[in-house]
């Protein structure tokens, strides 16, 4: 992927929000024309002009952090089975009917879009191709096994756990499409950060409940 491809992803973003602002807010007094857009996660990946796994992990991983009741749940299932197909090599992968046609509503649809273009902007600016040794197709394999462990942790329950994870997975994406080691390195270290979250959580958890074990029966 190269900054033109870049650039042009930011154009297709900013015109589909352009569209929107017509349609929602265009002015237009027939009930029909200004209805909202919604756009499906289908659409939003249309954006794109490509169905390619990098940027299928890249917008689930956002998707994680719309803050809607058991989305991070329910996509994360979809994300191991990304880190599955990347192991095996695939390049392209088409989303799930259940899946693509989930719908955004309006303001998460332009908020959608507006990270859209600050995303591809920010990548265009600072991402170029550089320590190729963590892109070679022999790291498949890790890469693979990485997605599904951050999507295990997407999955569970812990407060404000899906935003190190899905950073990860972000930066996975963008580092493999601008074909940039760096941002793969950065990947690794932040979803690093989200393991010890994990596990630092997961042992005050066990602490409470033993301390409260131990009240319990003292009383």
């Amino acid at each position: 992927m190269d900054h033109s491809l870049a650039r042009r992803l930011r154009r297709a973003a900013i015109r589909q929000e352009r569209l929107w602002r017509a349609h929602g807010l265009g002015g237009s007094h027939d009930p029909d024309e200004t209805a909202p857009l919604r756009l499906t996660l289908t659409e939003l990946l249309n954006l794109h002009g490509e169905a390619s796994l990098p940027v299928l992990v890249m917008v689930l991983s956002l998707f994680t952090l719309i803050p809607v009741g058991g989305a991070g749940w329910f996509v994360s299932f979809f994300i191991v089975a990304l880190g599955w197909y990347w192991a095996r090599g695939h390049e392209r992968v088409a989303l799930p009917g259940a899946l693509g046609g989930f719908t955004l509503n309006e303001l998460w649809s332009r908020r959608s879009l507006h990270g859209l273009a600050w995303l591809y902007a920010l990548a265009d600016r600072w991402l170029s191709p550089r320590w190729q040794a963590w892109r070679h197709d022999r790291t498949r394999g890790w890469w693979g096994l990485w997605i599904a462990v951050m999507a295990f942790i997407i999955f569970l329950p812990l407060p404000f756990g899906n935003v190190l994870p899905s950073a990860s997975l972000v930066l996975l994406g963008l580092g493999w499409l601008f074909r940039d080691g760096l941002a793969l390195a950065v990947s690794t270290v932040t979803g690093a950060a989200a393991i010890a979250y994990t596990v630092a959580f997961g042992q005050l958890a066990i602490d409470l409940v033993q301390r409260g074990w131990a009240w319990l029966f003292s009383t």
